[in-house]
Order: structure tokens, then sequence, then C-alpha cells
């Protein structure tokens, strides 16, 4: 049966490759079941100009960026933006039609809970809470932050990328009503099988982030990844193959914030961009392919495969989550390097994707790939059809959730 959903995101506030991969599909994911789906953009931050460099208090790139990115994923007369930061006004389709999709919807995701639609007024249908970056929440709910609190019991259900929460081995309070553990659902069609064009293993990140650090249990647990590049800072001395990273390499003292903002990028220094050089990293920017999805995406598939590390929390939690951009790395078929955040309960390793711990499990990882690449290769494809594939991973969602 048909239904109507509603994907609520930040895709245009904050434009970047990721995001728009990661919304379009679950939108685009939805609509090939069947499902009468839309994407709309309501939340009152101010959303980032690449070209400014700044938060803006316009919509002068946000809505041309949505518009376009909406119609290469086919979406072009299924997407909405409203100005809640300012006039109020809706772009994309007229406010009776929209705020009307909003109250009638038979489920509307709000993914990461990043929109309060009380605050806005909006009346909304069923209201789910889409978590695709898990465990801050879930903490700071159970330790009893107002402001999270405030966010989370807005809403009648709770989905999650954190698949190991509540469960055995994972001591991460689940919020309440969590109904769906899931992943990063993937349109398969739209990753092309080719062979790579380099020979280098690569990923996409940020370098240095604040803002979401918490204390559990007496312990202090960080969101930056840089703590565990840092880690494996000799990995490139121990394999035969180059590692790059792709990241933010402007100065750090050159970025600017909005008022009140929570999560800073705070970029490389000097210091920690000369150890890694010296430890024989590639580092490139990441700034001139990361604002469009489909220059990101040739990235990727120009890459022979991937290294990355996960956020400190999500691995010494065990959380379960798994990276959006590593489930891309698979469709495009290439094998995956990933430190554990214990996504290996639920998805197969040792085969296509690694998961390690330490450095001398990811240089085992790097030579067992190394060994018979094409078999590895086709493994990860395998793995993103088997476990990622949009209509698969969007039914169980709706499944779970009583759709």
């Amino acid at each position: 049966m048909s239904a109507r959903i509603v994907v609520v995101g930040t895709m245009a506030s904050n434009p970047y490759a990721g995001m728009a991969w990661m919304h379009m599909q679950i939108t685009g994911g939805l609509r090939r079941l069947g499902h009468d789906a839309y994407y709309f953009e309501t939340t009152s931050n101010w959303p980032y100009d690449p070209v400014r460099i700044s938060k803006v208090c316009d919509s002068d790139y946000a809505v041309p960026y949505l518009a376009h990115i909406a119609e290469s994923f086919g979406l072009g007369d299924r997407w909405a933006y409203r100005r809640s930061y300012s006039d109020k006004a809706w772009i994309g389709m007229d406010r009776r039609r929209a705020e009307d999709l909003l109250r009638s919807a038979d489920v509307v995701f709000n993914v990461a809970g990043s929109t309060k639609f009380e605050e806005e007024g909006l009346e909304v249908g069923r209201l789910v809470y889409f978590g695709t970056d898990p465990v801050y929440h879930e903490i700071t709910y159970d330790q009893g932050l107002e402001e999270t609190r405030k966010i989370v019991d807005e809403h009648v259900g709770v989905v999650t990328y954190g698949e190991n929460i509540g469960r055995d081995g994972c001591p991460i309070p689940p919020l309440p009503g969590l109904r769906s553990r899931t992943r990063q659902p993937v349109l398969l069609d739209l990753w092309p099988q080719r062979a790579p064009s380099r020979t280098a293993y690569t990923t996409v990140a940020n370098w240095r982030q604040s803002g979401r650090e918490v204390i559990f249990r007496g312990e202090q647990y960080y969101w930056s990844k840089d703590r565990e590049f840092l880690r494996f800072a000799d990995l490139p001395s121990r394999v035969p193959v180059k590692i790059e990273l792709a990241t933010n390499l402007a100065d750090p003292d050159s970025f600017r914030y909005g008022e009140g903002e929570v999560v800073k990028a705070l970029g490389v220094n000097g210091d920690a961009r000369n150890l890694m050089r010296d430890c024989g990293w590639q580092l490139v920017d990441a700034r001139p392919f990361t604002t469009d999805p489909w220059a990101y995406q040739e990235y990727v598939l120009a890459s022979r495969a991937q290294f990355t590390v996960a956020r400190d929390l999500n691995v010494r939690l065990r959380s379960g989550w798994f990276s959006e951009r590593d489930a891309g790395y698979l469709a495009a078929g290439r094998p995956v390097v990933a430190q554990s955040t214990g996504f290996e309960d639920v998805l197969p390793t040792g085969e296509g994707l690694f998961a390690f711990t330490t450095l001398d499990e990811a240089v085992a990882a790097i030579e067992a790939i190394e060994s018979d690449y094409d078999r590895h290769s086709r493994a990860a494809r395998t793995i993103a059809e088997t476990y990622f594939r949009a209509e698969t991973v969007l039914a169980q969602v709706l499944d779970d959730i009583g759709l």
C-alpha cells in the first residue's frame, strides 16, 4: 500500500556531497518502493554558503542548490524549502500544499532530529526521529539534557543507524520509542561498476570538529576524528599502497561560525599536517569536489579502496554505526577497511569489508585486499547489494515502524 512520506533534513543548509547522497537516497528509495515521498527543508538554522564561506540569513545559495540536487536524483517536483530563519516563505511549492503534505503525511522522517516543528508552529503527521549520527542524543537524553529531551520528545518513534544500541555489548541507552535499527540505503544503479583509475586508498572526512563530546559513566568520549587518524598515522609506512585523506586544508584561523553554532569544523593545523605528511599520508583539499555529489562520486570511483576511521564515541561504545560514505565505496565495488564500531556484529567482514581495531589489523586487511583485489572488489559490491539496497533497507524500516 502506498503511503505519503515526507523526509525532512538539512541537505541545503549543509550543502556537502555526503549529505546530498544521504538524504536523496532515503527519499529516492522510498519513491522506488512506490510511496508518495517528498524531501522538505524547514530548519530554523541559517544555511551555510560555501561561496561566501559563512552561515548566511538568506537562501541565495541553498535554494538553487537544493533544486539542482533534487532534479539530478529524479525528485525535481518533490521538494520544498521554508525560510524558517527569516520570512517563513515556502519555495519549491506553495505554502498551502507544503503544509498540507506535512500535516497529512503517514510519516514524517526528521533526519537527525534537526528540525524543531513545535518551535516553528508547523503541524506534522506521525513524526519519527531518523537518527543517522547516533550516540550524542542517546547519552544526553539519558542524562536529562533539556535541549535533547525537547528534540526527542517531539517524536513518536525512533529509527537509528546505531545497529547495536539496546543490544548486548553496547552500553548506549536507547532513545525512547526505538523501533528500527538500520543503515544507509543505497540506490545501487546510481553507482557504476568500473575499474579504479588510481592506486590510492582514499577517504573523505572532517579532520577536527568540536561540540559533541560527551561524558558517560565517568569517561570522556570524543566526537572528532582527528584523534583516531593520529592513532594510525604510521599506516602508510607499513603497507605497499598510498593512503590519501581528503579533508578541509584551510587554515583553522580562517573559519567563521554563526552565532550559537554548536558543531564547529576546525580544520588541520600546521603541526598535524606536517606530522601526517611526514608519516607518508597524502593530504588533499576536499573542498573542490565535496559541494557536488557527482564530483564526490567520481573521487570515490577513481579510488582503489577506502581506509577510514570512526569517531571515538562510536568506536569505544560499539554503537554499530556504519558510515554512509563507506556504503558508497562498497556500492562502487571498492573494498573498505574501516575502524570497528561493532558493525561487524551485523555485517559480514573478511572479504570486501574489513573491521580493524589495531594498526596490525589494518595492515593485514590491506595486504589481504592486495593479494586478490578483484575478488575483494566483487565482494564489496555484493555486500552493498545484499545489505544496503535502498528498497530492502527502507522496506524493513517501514515494517519496523508499523507502516
